[in-house]
């Protein structure tokens, strides 16, 4: 009876929506898994204020009532300091990593978990991580300036912190532990993660204690000197050594910070967009790579699902949603659930199978007037209010079918690193005004001659882990039947790797006659190159010897995965290929139907399909065994208005 008595009580605390948050209790279950959640999460934003329970309540409801799974709690500044006559205010609130501060958290995530929603914390106040706590050495600093990288609009506002140093390890890992000492634990059913966001530490000239010693003793010679030259013709040897090294550093950081929140019991889950690295590597390190649209492309989101596959990751998150009609918030509360869904689909069809809103601002009990600026409008005032939870139903209908088993796998595309390491700063007009240099891979993509073939970019760490045998190579969730190069610029290290694989016999693909990047030469590489071009198995066209799993006059994008129940292809809708930031109002706007004939290859079988687009309709199907299904993942948002920007705006996002 008493064992009765206690799973009656828990499904009460899983069920209801309104219980008193007093009488929450911690739990000792054993944790859901993030594969078992499929709902999206939201975001939601806490402006330092005096957070009471009341309104965490109002909130979470309203959440899980909406169809949301999970909530990404995140820390910012308070309201007054967006008020150019009030910012110097002091704004009452729990203050930072306090008793108080600890109550109140720990409260949102219980009750969060008592009403079904999973409760995911930012790792720090604001952006990057930073706070008051952080000394002046232990800062991120540039070379050549006294000043550091301040963090300003945080939680403590309007005292200012500094941003931790992500380059040394001894002055983050204390950041780490001191956070974790600081935050709540409860043991709740769902599991948890902790999130670190994209990478807006200062990075021209980014420097740390020791670099210089470190660097002559690699590269024998000092850098110091050049730092103000990197990105000026003549200098992109030095350019990538530099890199080449700063990329190591940053990929420790998040290998470490991987580490020790899974010492802890808790999942990394992250982004790392922006970070100057190699960013398959970094990607990699985390539990759940987290990509991000539309600050960056949708197409942007094949590198962090492409990390998971080569690391054997199931889920690959991503923001969604951010500044969608531009920088910093067009047409906030009147966005359009039909453009949303183009740009989820988009995602879909690039490897993302969790979907994180961006977002939810933390509002009083029956009010909805605070909104985040660079977010969509989750409340009852907004435009998309009256088709949320219909939405949330198919996302989570979409992600839940592309959770399932591992994505088909067949060509392996190397990712030039190398090239935007060397080629330094963009354009002005493919600038944004925090987007500057190549690094950040921004506007790479697969090759057209692929579409057909479901390819995934990889590097030259996992290239190195890989294994060839019967014919393949394998590495990860992937099994690869090919390998794709179009480099202007190879590492040495890489160069032995494709030499050794095509020796082994890999069909490879190497579009370009590769240059050594960097100070240090090997003499014996042009030998290796004329040997790897004099193998048969080496071509400078892509030539399969396989048929693609997709033939078609017209391909939509789509994704693939292979499960015991068969395969499963999520094909978008034909407009939300190639989107680009910002998405006009209304861009999703169509009344035709379109048809594609397509041909499925896969196992044994060909499957013929005729795609049918109703308008903003995407198709999912499963095959097995010669035989065709077509899932039920109808939705059809309301018909979207057009409406377009002044013909005298100013894209404020725009380096003019």
């Amino acid at each position: 009876m008493k064992n009765l008595l206690i799973l009656i009580f828990f499904f009460f605390l899983l069920t209801s929506c309104l219980q008193e948050a007093d009488s929450i209790k911690e739990k000792s279950n054993g944790q859901v898994p993030m594969e078992h959640i499929d709902k999206p999460f939201a975001r939601y934003w806490w402006f330092a204020s005096e957070i009471k329970k009341e309104d965490i309540r109002y909130n979470l409801n309203w959440l899980k009532e909406n169809g949301f799974g999970g909530v990404e709690l995140a820390w910012v500044y308070p309201l007054n300091a967006l008020n150019s006559e009030l910012y110097q205010a002091y704004t009452p609130r729990q203050q930072w990593l306090s008793p108080q501060w600890q109550e109140i958290v720990k409260y949102a995530m219980l009750y969060a978990d008592s009403v079904g929603l999973a409760c995911d914390l930012t790792m720090g106040t604001l952006w990057p991580f930073g706070d008051s706590g952080v000394t002046y050495e232990e800062a991120a600093c540039i070379y050549g300036k006294e000043e550091r990288q301040v963090i300003s609009r945080s939680w403590e506002y309007p005292k200012e912190g500094y941003v931790v140093d992500h380059l040394l390890p001894e002055h983050y890992i204390k950041y780490f532990n001191r956070m974790l000492d600081s935050f709540p634990h409860p043991e709740t059913v769902l599991s948890q993660s902790y999130f670190i966001d994209s990478w807006e530490v200062e990075t021209r000239g980014l420097w740390y204690e020791g670099m210089k010693e470190e660097f002559i003793g690699r590269y024998k010679y000092d850098i110091s000197p050049l730092i103000d030259s990197l990105y000026m013709p003549g200098y992109e040897d030095h350019l990538y050594d530099y890199m080449k090294l700063i990329s190591e550093k940053v990929i420790l950081f998040y290998n470490n910070y991987d580490s020790v929140l899974n010492n802890k019991g808790i999942n990394s889950r992250g982004q790392c967009s922006g970070a100057p690295c190699d960013i398959i590597s970094a990607y990699a390190r985390l539990d759940i790579p987290e990509g991000e649209a539309m600050l960056y492309e949708p197409e942007y989101n094949s590198i962090p699902a492409s990390a998971a596959i080569l690391s054997s990751k199931n889920i690959v998150s991503a923001e969604t949603f951010t500044c969608l009609y531009g920088w910093p918030r067009n047409y906030i509360r009147e966005e359009q659930t039909a453009d949303l869904k183009m740009v989820a689909d988009a995602l879909f069809a690039n490897g993302i199978n969790h979907i994180v809103w961006h977002g939810k601002a933390h509002n009083p009990v029956g009010q909805d007037s605070l909104n985040f600026y660079a977010s969509v409008h989750l409340g009852d005032s907004g435009n998309l209010a009256r088709q949320l939870h219909e939405f949330n139903c198919y996302l989570s209908k979409v992600s839940q079918i592309m959770k399932n088993g591992n994505p088909y796998t067949d060509v392996a595309v190397y990712i030039p690193t190398e090239d935007a390491w060397i080629k330094g700063i963009m354009p002005d007009e493919k600038q944004f005004i925090w987007a500057w240099a190549f690094y950040e891979m921004r506007y790479i993509y697969f090759p057209e001659i692929l579409k057909g073939h479901h390819p995934t970019w990889i590097n030259g760490e996992f290239l190195d882990m890989a294994v060839y045998e019967n014919d393949q190579l394998k590495i990860g969730n992937a099994t690869f039947n090919y390998l794709y190069v179009d480099a202007a610029y190879l590492d040495f290290k890489s160069l032995q790797r494709i030499s050794v694989l095509a020796h082994e016999g890999l069909a490879i693909t190497i579009k370009q006659r590769p240059v050594e990047p960097g100070t240090i030469k090997h003499a014996e590489w042009g030998q290796m190159i004329n040997e790897l071009f004099d193998l048969p198995n080496v071509q400078r066209e892509f030539r399969p010897h396989r048929v693609p799993i997709i033939q078609g006059i017209e391909i939509p994008p789509y994704r693939a995965r292979e499960t015991d129940e068969g395969l499963y292809i999520f094909f978008a809708n034909p407009n939300s290929e190639n989107i680009k930031f910002p998405v006009q109002y209304g861009q999703s706007y169509t009344e035709n139907t379109r048809k594609m004939a397509v041909r499925v290859n896969y196992g044994n079988n060909k499957y013929d399909i005729n795609l049918v687009f109703k308008p903003y309709s995407s198709l999912l199907y499963r095959l097995k065994d010669g035989k065709t299904e077509q899932m039920d993942i109808e939705f059809k948002p309301e018909i979207p208005r057009v409406k377009k920007l002044p013909d005298d705006f100013r894209a404020p996002w725009l380096v003019y």
